[in-house]
């Protein structure tokens, strides 16, 4: 199944957006580098990237065989792709390496055929740095902004899946509804905060 052009929002810059919204790769990517940064500065990564290797692209079998101590260099050249970037350019550099011997460096690949939401999280799951929380953000992600939907893929993707709510990447399509995703983060994290707390009192 093709996956038709979408718009996406993510990275709150045309040109790296752009990028997202034909580039498979850049968007596993994005998601990768999603962690303990804002999420704009984690989607606009993979353009970054691709700029820096020269290409309008990232191609999974150039990354897999850059030399790592090169392509950590990269990443971290100012300004940094990520506040990590030694240890994301290993992790981008494993996913493109796993693409390569299962998927013969197609991301497509990873979802083109899935044919539930069960086998595509299964999929998901199983790609290096992608936990369960992650595979489901990007399932409900594919789901909702990619038109990649194969049968149950919103049950899949738990409380990220649900119509018309602001959780995660997946419910992004521009600065308002970021705002709002923005502020359930925020609240999510201080309910946990608030839990911990009262744990530690108990």
């Amino acid at each position: 199944m093709s996956t038709p052009t979408p718009e996406i929002h993510l990275a709150q810059r045309p040109e790296a957006d752009a990028l997202l919204s034909r580039s498979p790769l850049a968007a596993l990517t994005g998601m990768l580098l999603d962690q303990q940064v804002p999420m704009e500065w984690a989607f606009s990564g993979p353009y970054t990237i691709a700029e820096r290797m020269g290409g309008d692209d990232l191609d999974a079998h150039a990354i897999a065989a850059y030399d790592p101590e090169e392509f950590a260099a990269l990443l971290s050249a100012k300004p940094a792709v990520h506040r990590y970037p030694g240890s994301m350019a290993q992790r981008i550099q494993q996913l493109c390496r796993y693409l390569v011997e299962e998927y013969d460096g197609d991301a497509e690949a990873v979802w083109r055929d899935a044919t539930s939401g069960k086998e595509l999280l299964a999929r998901l799951e199983a790609l290096p740095g992608f936990g369960k929380q992650k595979a489901q953000i990007f399932l409900a992600l594919l789901g909702k902004r990619y038109g990649v939907r194969p049968k149950g893929w919103r049950e899949a993707a738990g409380p990220y899946g649900e119509a018309g709510s602001y959780r995660s990447a997946a419910d992004i399509t521009g600065p308002e509804s970021l705002a709002k995703v923005r502020a359930y983060k925020q609240e999510a994290k201080r309910a946990a905060k608030a839990a911990k707390e009262n744990k530690s009192k108990e």
